[in-house]
């Protein structure tokens, strides 16, 4: 902008930033790095777009048109080359989650949020035909991280049309990464004219975990196969991974050479040091199958590990691969600041790929040396080979019987060519003129310029600064021309030159800018590139203006050492290059303007002309004289005086540009002067003279003509006195002129006095005649002239002038004032002395007192003249008498600070006043303060008006007025009083703070205000403490700094001198205080959410803080657009607006050393959140680094009222409910447990919360209003959030009363009836007594059974509300045992097996082994043929003694042997199962996989398991895991019947038992030992439980959570009752004690032994010799009492008697009647059913829903399987929806989640009782009931069982169907996903299958049908072509040695 504009900017910024509106792009004037090495020229611009969409994301450049296309965050733009926004289209945001797969539903996707679309991949796609020639159909394609990642194309014209977009993407669409962090590259290519597009993506733990790290899609839709755009189909390459999470690969970028793509990127290297590196992998562009992928790490001397950013080019005519590295923080992946530029053959990088690819191939993966050079990566399940030697010729790009996929043990390494200590981001090339240029970016926005020697040194010689602090993105674009490269930020792009060489206005600064681009072109007379100049292959015609630092200066770098730079070859180099065309020398340099002269000039290397080309002289802007050329001399004449410009003003020469010229461009150019010795004698005008002679021109003075001359002939009969350099001529010198040299009178001159003035002169004898003599005063700028008398002194040669008297006035405003003064000879100024001056005086000028007059030096005459206007006058001017010289008033003291010192004193006390004396000797020893002498001090003296004194220590505490004496005057005294003190301290609150410092330390004492506040200082130990605020006399606050360790300091305060310790305490510098934990990580922007730190030391700070830093957001768009524009004049250094930056604090409290409680700060709506901190003193830690996530400020949550329709109404409650209140976004935020609910003066407990409700239990009686409304009023509480939610009114009335016509009406019916019933008794009285008195019996029956029954249900009632509190909190426990997935595969495969394949090992004799398994090895290999397998099954089923069984073993015996190949295991059970429908469409279809028949189904179930096994693990694990600890506890707290497996609570009804059992709860402290000592342990269990069941209970609460495998077993452990010291009692079930009734024994129970509450037990180990017998210990003695022989016959019994009657109490024994009513009341106890299903409903939700839940992705097993159902249906023409249905159900629920539901301990380490066993039976039967789709019918004769869950079973339905449904109605196409997961599955889980035992035993089914099995082979013509009888029998003899026909 010109320069002129700055000042008008702050009257018209809002015009501006109008006009900004218009404006697309502006310039910006770069920073220049300060750093030498990189200097850049100045005043560098370049053009710039601003853009939305910040971080912007991705640059693609149109090599046809020029045109850039920019990805961002929400925007795609499209820019023309020159930076205009020709179109764009926004992306973004859209509601989407990375957790749901597109389409996104809201209510099936809770987590959907408004999101962001970050742009992943932008390329530009070349419309090729089947040939791949270029048919013009281009496309731009776009992906995102939106739905997954899904791509679209647009039009290249215009970005917001979309050629192809899939509305409804299947999971094979998924391309980019949905994480804005994760990277995503992708690279075009063209196979037999079908356009692909290779992707690299990292891995994303959220949305589909499964796509591989490289995938090939295609780009257009085909219809046959049916394929879609962007998909990854079946047939196309990807690179299959074991572990995604471990490949976690970062991708760089992906390119083409040659004939291969490459793909570089950085993860860490799992097959080593487990340390980060970069790697770069190659795969033939042909290569569909990924057969030829191999890779190889880069390695970058120095520590530089990870890449950020390459680009492939060439160097020397070599291709080449540049990458930025950088050196990455300790062992993560995390890059820091040091990087640096490596440089990697491509040739040398093929070379180490294919030598990797060669040893893997040939060798095994070894070198020469046996080392493993070549290795298989990516945990798959190939391995290096040993094929032919040629096998790399013959299969270049691999095969399929080559192993891949292939990595090189061995780095390729290069050496830095350039380091740096900021992090490079991007790198890009251009060659010019054969040098090699790279651009780099890096993370502070700057541009670098690095020159590159041949061998790939890189020199840094330019930088630029493009975008302040804002990293430079990886795409960095050089333009078609190759002039400039476009640069991408953060939120702009920018046009940047690569040079500057046409801004460069000279040779000199063309070549000291270094820039390899440019070289100056001497007869062209500019700045160009090589290309540029007509005549560069020339000597001296163009310079090259950079010379590499390690080249010798006449040799270039892209010259052979024998051929000269710039220079033909058969020329000599005698001239150094990088030097321009200079004049070496030019005579006359100097000479003066009146005269003409020859001008020669030397020139170095002057370039070659033809004989038709000459030069021509150029002196400044007068035209060009010719020329004449003499080798190196030229030679011109000089201009003509008259031509010659007029010498500046103020100088007496003038410079002119003497140019050597070709043409009109100046080849060389020097400087001439042309002195004028007239200006110089004019310039000086008090001395022309001697400024004439001394001038470094030749001028010399005519005396007579006063004229200075440059020739010494031009003062014709005159005197001359030549110039002091003509050292031969006389006289000569600024000594010989005539001149007044000194004032012979005082210059010193006073106001309003005739004064005379004498002046005397020298060689003043040369002027001749008698002229006037005038001497010249200048006052001010005016000549006051007086005339002169002359008298001479011929002897000594003086002249002495004597000038008239002359009283001089004048203003003045100092004492003095100088006025120069000269003599003038009639019209002759004589020169004067330089110095030569007067000094007029005022003595009442500035003296406003009698010592201020006194001090003016006597010279002047200024006395103090008194009388009734005292004043400092002339002493000649002064009428009264001025009195004794030393006689002034006394002092006068006006103030003084301070007004108190300490008693010792050294502080310095000024006294301002007047009078205070002339010199500071005056007041030496005449200060005293309060009767003390003080000091004065020199410095701080200031004539009579201060005086600083430094005080003097006094003998006590005293007070008093300060006097000053001076001489011998009258003391003056101060009116202030100046009191010493005696400060004492007192203490310190706090006593502690951390070494960092920063603590406030308020010191408490008294007097502390003594002195002045900058004579306070503080100091703990050596550490100065600053003091923050104001003082007062008790309390002084400071801030501690930091100390470099912890101590106990003594704190100290000085007050001035005088030192204070605060006695008996002392200051701790502890531990800094460090945070290790903050949560939660929310709060919403009113604040006042607690949040909870932990960490340790946080009790040393006594003011934590926690802030927030927000930066306000602009309301309207102009304020924006200014601020905008505000940041583009701050980097012009033009105007910089306020930081709308600001900060917000909370004070946080304490609570332990170990917690304190923050409360969130408060934040408006309209704020950015820039960060969140916690301070303690000194110590700033940021929440992110703490917790490892920012923290986020949501907006307020919405609590609506509680009468919305009508606010003024109160809210009607019944006493005994709830208060619901809605709202909005209720959790985002805030928990239950934050919430606070107030009714009136009461508290609404609080009950739940969720997103949209709040329910809270208010007191039972309306609490008391708060406020002046009769009414209490709900107001809610969240943080700082107070809301008033309306008034609350109870319902205290009862129900409305019965009318009265009614209660007539009622009683008139009820006499009515009584009166009937009194006739019909008297009509039958005689004739029914007996009737009568039957019907009494039956009434008082039915009485009694009522009261009976309302009894148990209120009793059940409240044990099921107290459970229901009970379990939430007792459930759950330590972690979840889950089985290794080895023990879960055998139990699943195997159920009930003991001794499974899973847990053998091979047994054979070791002379046999080598063979056997050689043998088992063909076997595998026989069971990898497809044909084999299935006609192997099927001669099996076909087989009669071919048992339901054996089938089970042997598909789980094919499951363990395929393993590790479970796709093809896979594909063989799709192809059975084929088979299957194939049977049944024929039969009745719904049967299908009802049952286990067939091999194939238990394959099937055992797919599911392994399929399943980590959403068991991840998902549904743990609400199982809580249902079986829930069941468990309940069982376990009612009594169950040891013998029976009854219990009181259950779900089973034929497991209840019915009895009502009388039994408590006992505590028992059980002694635990634990190491050396015993501990306390209380445990719970029921006085009926009998011994076996305390033991039990004792184990489950020792050993809580951990896996029953790890227990003891009860039976091998005593339980012991301890009383006393010496009294143990061994407990047993059966003892010689056990009570026998008739043939019926009872166990022992607690009840038995009478075991109080609170008895002390322990567990001991039993003894091996008396294992199995049961002994009593009586109290006191060693010796058991051993249980006596058993009667034969005795039945055990414990609660109640199998199949007998219940025992009737002896209560109840009294009548038959008692007994029949006993026999009707057990079915009452069904309730108990009911209140265990209340108590578990909760629990059984939660595994149902986690099995059935469709708002996260179903398993991929589940989608693949139900997918293939139904295309078995669409393919035999099955059109019945709940044939499907069923067939679903039988494969998945009941198959596997059934099975899981019964036996929990297949996936858990747990023991399932008979009891508990009994329950979960009942679930799994509802789960079962709920899959089916008949309708689910109860009546009064149901089950029980089907009765408990008759409502649910509904719900649970809709479940069901939803989850097929959606599951169905999804895309389909998860092929390629299943397959993945697959492969995944089978290197992770593969290892753990005992292959070989599964073989064998495989085997032996082999040889017990052998003849049947080779005949079916053998009938079988395609097992003929394989040979596949022979195989076998190959297979059968290497086994057991079988002699076969072999």
């Amino acid at each position: 902008m010109p320069a002129a504009v700055p000042p008008l900017l702050p009257l018209s910024t809002w015009w501006w930033c109008l006009v900004l509106l218009q404006l697309p792009q502006a310039l910006t004037q770069p920073q220049l790095d300060p750093n030498p090495e990189k200097a850049s020229p100045a005043g560098q611009a370049f053009p710039y777009l601003s853009l939305d969409g910040s971080p912007l994301n991705h640059l693609l450049l149109d090599p046809r048109s020029g045109h850039l296309y920019v990805g961002a965050v929400n925007h795609l733009y499209h820019l023309s080359p020159d930076l205009q926004v020709l179109s764009s289209s926004q992306t973004g945001p859209k509601l989407d989650s990375p957790e749901c797969l597109p389409p996104i539903v809201p209510k099936d996707c809770p987590t959907a949020r408004v999101t962001p679309n970050t742009n992943k991949i932008l390329l530009l796609e070349e419309g090729v035909d089947a040939v791949g020639s270029e048919v013009g159909a281009r496309s731009l394609i776009v992906c995102g991280t939106l739905f997954q990642g899904i791509c679209d194309k647009r039009s290249l014209g215009n970005v917001s049309e979309v050629l192809y977009q899939t509305s409804n993407p299947v999971d094979t669409q998924y391309v980019a990464a949905n994480d804005p962090r994760v990277s995503t590259v992708g690279v075009i290519l063209n196979q037999k004219g079908v356009g692909l597009m290779l992707v690299g993506r990292g891995y994303t733990s959220k949305g589909p975990s499964d796509i591989p790290p490289i995938t090939t899609r295609r780009l257009s839709p085909s219809s046959s196969p049916s394929r879609q755009a962007f998909s990854q189909d079946e047939e196309l390459g990807k690179l299959v991974v074991g572990s995604y999470s471990e490949y976690n690969n970062n991708f760089i970028s992906a390119f083409n050479h040659s004939d291969h793509v490459y793909f570089l990127f950085s993860r860490r290297d799992m097959w080593n040091r487990k340390e980060y590196r970069t790697y770069v992998s190659r795969l033939c562009a042909g290569d569909r199958s990924f057969y030829s992928y191999v890779e190889v790490p880069l390695e970058c001397s120095g520590g530089y590990n990870l890449a950020q950013g390459a680009s492939p080019a060439e160097h020397q005519g070599r291709p080449v691969l540049f990458v930025a590295m950088a050196a990455g923080q300790a062992s993560t992946p995390t890059a820091t600041g040091r990087s640096a530029l490596c440089v990697y053959g491509m040739s040398e990088l093929d070379a180490s790929l294919q030598r990797a690819q060669e040893l893997c191939y040939t060798e095994g993966g070894r070198g020469r040396t046996g080392q493993e050079e070549a290795y298989i990566e990516y945990e798959v399940s190939s391995k290096c080979l040993r094929l032919p030697k040629d096998s790399l010729k013959e299969y270049p790009c691999g095969g399929e019987h080559t192993p891949s996929p292939i990595a090189s043990a061995v780095p390729l390494s290069a050496t830095p060519s350039l380091t740096r200590e900021t992090q490079l981001t991007a790198v890009t090339t251009a060659t010019e003129a054969g040098h090699t240029i790279a651009l780099l970016g890096d993370k502070k926005g700057w541009l670098h310029k690095v020159f590159l020697e041949p061998d790939t040194t890189g020199t840094l010689y330019q930088s630029v600064l493009v975008d302040q602090d804002r990293p430079v993105n990886a795409d960095l674009l050089l333009d078609q021309s190759g002039q400039n490269v476009y640069v991408l930020t953060d939120g702009k792009v920018s046009k940047v030159a690569v040079s500057q060489c046409e801004q460069q206005p000279d040779c000199q600064s063309c070549l000291s800018v270094r820039d390899p681009y440019c070289g100056w072109c001497v007869l062209e007379g500019r700045c160009t590139r090589r290309l540029e100049c007509s005549r560069e292959g020339q000597a001296n015609h163009w310079l090259w203006s950079y010379q590499p630092a390690n080249q010798p200066a006449d040799q270039p770098a892209d010259q052979p050492a024998d051929q000269p730079a710039n220079q033909p070859a058969d020329q000599p180099a005698n001239q150094p290059a990088n030097q321009c065309v200079t004049v070496q020398s030019l005579k006359p340099a100097i000479q003066s303007r009146e005269e003409a002269t020859q001008v020669s000039l030397t020139v170095a290397q002057l370039p070659t002309l033809t004989e038709e080309e000459s030069l021509s002289c150029s002196f400044g802007t007068l035209p060009p004289q010719p020329a004449i050329v003499k080798g190196t001399t030229i030679t011109c004449q000089s201009p003509l005086p008259e031509l010659l410009p007029p010498s500046p003003p103020g100088s007496d020469h003038v410079s002119l540009r003497v140019s050597v010229m070709f043409r009109d461009v100046a080849i060389s150019s020097s400087d001439i002067i042309f002195y004028d010795c007239r200006a110089v004698g004019r310039l000086n005008t008090t001395s022309p003279c001697m400024a004439c002679v001394g001038s470094v021109w030749p001028c010399s003075w005519c005396v007579l003509g006063g004229l200075c001359t440059h020739t010494n002939n031009s003062c014709p009969r005159q005197h001359t006195i030549h110039n002091s350099l003509e050292e031969q001529l006389e006289p000569r010198g600024p000594e010989s002129c005539p001149c007044v040299w000194a004032l012979q009178s005082s210059p010193l001159v006073p106001m309003g006095f005739l004064s005379p003035l004498t002046l005397l002169g020298r060689n003043l004898d040369m002027f001749q005649g008698e002229e006037q003599y005038v001497c010249v005063v200048v006052v001010e700028g005016e000549e006051l002239k007086l005339n002169a008398t002359l008298e001479k002194d011929p002897e000594n040669m003086t002249y002495t002038f004597t000038c008239s008297a002359h009283e001089f006035q004048y203003p003045v405003n100092h004492l003095e004032y100088s006025a120069p003064i000269y003599l003038q000879r009639g019209s002759h100024h004589i020169d004067s002395a330089p110095n030569l001056r007067l000094q007029l005086y005022d003595c009442s000028v500035g003296q406003s007192d009698c010592s201020q007059c006194r001090a003016v030096p006597s010279d002047y005459g200024c006395v103090w003249c008194g009388g009734e206007s005292p004043g400092c006058a002339y002493h000649l001017s002064c009428t009264s008498s001025p009195g004794p010289e030393d006689a002034c008033p006394p002092p006068h003291i006006i103030q003084i600070q301070p007004v108190s010192g300490p008693v010792e004193g050294g502080v310095l006390v000024t006294i301002h006043g007047s009078n205070l004396g002339m010199h500071y000797q005056d007041i030496q020893g005449g200060v005293t303060v309060a009767g003390v002498s003080c000091l004065p001090q020199p410095h701080g003296y200031l004539i009579s008006t201060r005086i600083v004194c430094e005080l003097q220590p006094s003998k006590q505490e005293t007070e008093g007025p300060v006097i000053v004496t001076v001489g011998d005057s009258e003391p003056g005294q101060s009116l202030q009083t100046f009191t010493y003190q005696d400060p004492q301290l007192t203490g310190i609150v706090p006593d502690k703070g951390p070494v960092s410092g920063g603590t406030s330390l308020t010191v408490q004492g008294t007097r502390l205000l003594t002195g002045q506040r900058k004579d306070l200082t503080a100091y703990v130990g050596q550490q100065p403490c600053y003091i923050v605020e104001e003082v007062n006399g008790t309390h002084l606050v400071c801030r501690t700094s930091p100390s470099n360790q912890t101590a106990e300091l003594t704190v100290r305060v000085l007050f001035g001198k005088a030192e204070r310790s605060v006695p008996g305490q002392v200051f701790h510098y502890m531990e800094d205080p460090v945070i290790t934990a903050a949560s939660p990580a929310e709060s919403f922007y009113e604040g006042g959410r607690s949040i909870k730190v932990s960490g340790r030391n946080l009790d040393v700070v006594q003011q934590p803080m926690i802030s927030v830093r927000l930066e306000h957001m602009a309301e309207n768009i102009l304020v924006m657009r200014r601020r905008r524009y505000a940041r583009l004049l701050a980097k012009n250094h033009l105007l910089v607006f306020n930081s709308t930056v600001s900060k917000k604090q909370e004070r946080c409290r304490v609570v332990s050393s170990f917690e304190m409680t923050c409360v969130t700060p408060s934040v408006t709506h309209d704020s950015k959140v820039l960060g969140v901190w916690f301070e303690l003193d000194n110590v700033k830690v940021s929440f992110e680094s703490v917790a490892g996530k920012t923290f986020s400020y949501y907006p307020n949550p919405e609590l609506l009222a509680l009468n919305r329709d009508d606010p003024d109404t109160p809210y009607r409650f019944k006493p005994g409910g709830v208060i619901a209140v809605e709202g909005k976004d209720l959790t985002r935020a805030m928990t239950r447990d934050e919430v606070v609910a107030r009714l009136g003066d009461q508290e609404c407990e609080v009950k739940t919360l969720d997103s949209t409700h709040l329910y809270c239990e208010p007191p039972e009686k309306q609490p008391d209003s708060l406020g002046s409304n009769q009414l209490p009023s709900l107001r809610v509480v969240m943080g700082k959030l107070n809301v008033d939610l309306g008034t609350v009114q109870y319902d205290t009335e009862g129900l409305s009363p019965v009318p009265l016509a009614a209660q007539v009406g009622l009683a008139v019916g009820a006499a009515v009836v009584v009166l009937v019933v009194l006739v019909i008794i008297l009509m039958y009285r005689r004739r029914s007594k007996q009737a009568l008195r039957d019907y009494k019996k039956v009434l008082v029956q039915l009485e009694t059974l009522e009261i009976n029954v309302g009894d148990q249900c209120r009793k059940e009632f409240t044990d099921l509300m107290t459970e229901m509190m009970d379990l939430s909190s007792d459930v759950g426990g330590p972690g979840i045992p889950l089985l290794d997935y080895k023990t879960y595969a055998e139990r699943v495969f195997f159920p009930g097996q003991r001794g499974a394949p899973l847990s053998q090992n091979l047994d054979l004799p070791e002379s046999r082994r080598r063979t056997v398994e050689q043998g088992l090895g063909q076997l595998n290999n026989l069971l990898n043929n497809r044909l084999f397998l299935i006609r192997f099954i099927h001669t099996l089923e076909a087989q009669q003694n071919f048992s339901q069984r054996d089938r089970g073993y042997v598909a789980s015996l094919l499951t363990m042997a395929l393993h590790d190949k479970l796709e093809y295991f896979t594909d063989v059970m799709k192809t059975l199962l084929g088979d299957l429908v194939q049977q049944y469409v024929t039969k009745n279809p719904k049967l299908m996989l009802r049952r286990t028949e067939t091999v194939v189904e238990k394959m099937l179930t055992n797919w599911m398991s392994i399929c399943l096994y980590s959403f068991l693990k991840e998902v549904a694990g743990e609400p199982l895991y809580m249902l079986y600890r829930a069941i468990k506890y309940q069982v376990d707290k009612g009594p169950v019947d040891a013998v029976t497996g009854k219990a009181k609570r259950t779900l089973n009804d034929s497991h209840l038992l019915r009895e009502d059992i009388d039994y408590c709860s006992v505590t028992l402290t059980v002694m635990v030992k634990s190491g050396v000592e015993v501990q306390p342990c209380p445990v719970k269990v029921l006085d009926t439980d009998t011994i076996t069941q305390v033991k039990d209970k004792i184990l489950d609460q020792i050993y809580k959570g951990a896996p029953f495998s790890q227990r003891p077993a009860a039976d091998s452990l005593d339980l012991e009752w301890r009383s006393g010291q010496a009294g143990h009692l061994t407990l047993s079930d059966d003892d010689v004690t056990a009570i026998v009734q008739g043939r019926w024994k009872k166990l022992n129970t607690l009840q038995h032994y009478k075991v109080p509450d609170g008895a002390t037990v322990a567990l001991i180990p039993r003894s091996a010799a008396v294992v199995g017998i049961h002994q009593v210990y009586q109290t006191g003695e060693k010796t058991p009492m051993l249980e006596g022989e058993g009667e034969e016959g005795l039945r055990l019994w414990h609660l109640v008697k199998s199949n007998e009657e219940p025992e009737i109490p002896k209560h109840r024994k009294s009548s038959m009647r008692e007994r029949e009513r006993a026999k009707a009341i057990p079915e009452i106890y069904l309730t108990r059913l009911l209140s265990m299903k209340g108590t578990l409903q909760k629990f059984v939700d939660d595994v149902f829903v986690a099995i059935l839940n469709t708002k996260r992705p179903p398993p991929i097993a589940v989608r693949f399987f139900f997918d293939f159902l139904d295309d078995m249906a669409e393919k035999h023409g099955i059109d019945d929806p709940e044939t499907v249905h069923i067939w679903k159900t039988n494969s998945l629920p009941l198959r596997f989640w059934v099975n899981i539901l019964k036996n929990p301990q297949f996936v858990f380490d747990v023991q399932v009782t008979d009891s508990v066993d009994a329950v979960l039976s009942v679930i799994a039967q509802t789960f079962i009931d709920s899959c089916t789709t008949s309708e689910h019918k109860v009546g009064r004769d149901s089950p029980v069982n089907k009765l408990l869950y008759a409502r649910e079973i509904p719900r649970y339905k809709q479940l069901v169907e939803r989850y097929y449904s959606d599951i169905h109605s999804a895309a389909s196409g998860c092929y390629q996903e299943m397959n993945s997961t697959l492969t995944e599955l089978s290197g992770s889980f593969g290892s753990d299958m005992n292959s070989l035992v599964a073989l064998l035993e495989l085997y032996k089914y082999i040889n017990k049908y052998y003849d049947q099995i080779i005949a079916s082979l053998e009938e079988d013509a395609a097992g003929q072509k394989m040979q596949l009888a022979y195989r076998l029998q190959q297979v059968a003899a290497l086994v057991e040695n079988k002699v076969t026909d072999l």
